[in-house]
């Protein structure tokens, strides 16, 4: 079964480049270590300090748990964030052309 997870959070202005580089250490090493049964998507919101990142893995470990950029990226968020990220679980009503079709 799939899980779906989206995160949403807002960094200080000074803070959100600084976040945006550490999402994109993750994505590198995703795509270099390929853990399989994970989707992973980051988007930057028009304000420019808010981030959504949603989260779809397969069965009840999150392959994200076992990557060293996203620890390093865990690690002093609460020195970027202005309002601590809120997690969900979500269930996919549809999609078009998102990548998670089939959840």
């Amino acid at each position: 079964m799939n899980r779906i997870r989206i995160v949403r959070y807002r960094t200080r202005p000074e803070a959100a480049d600084e976040n945006q580089r550490l999402v994109e250490k993750v994505f590198a090493e995703l795509a270099a270590e390929d853990p399989g049964g994970l989707r992973y998507a980051t988007f930057r919101l028009a304000d420019g300090v808010s981030f959504v990142h949603v989260v779809v893995h397969e069965g009840a470990e999150d392959p994200l748990g076992t990557s060293s950029a996203f620890a390093a990226f865990q690690q002093g968020i609460g020195d970027r964030v202005t309002e601590s990220p809120e997690a969900e679980e979500a269930t996919l009503v549809g999609s078009y052309r998102f990548g998670v079709s089939g959840v």
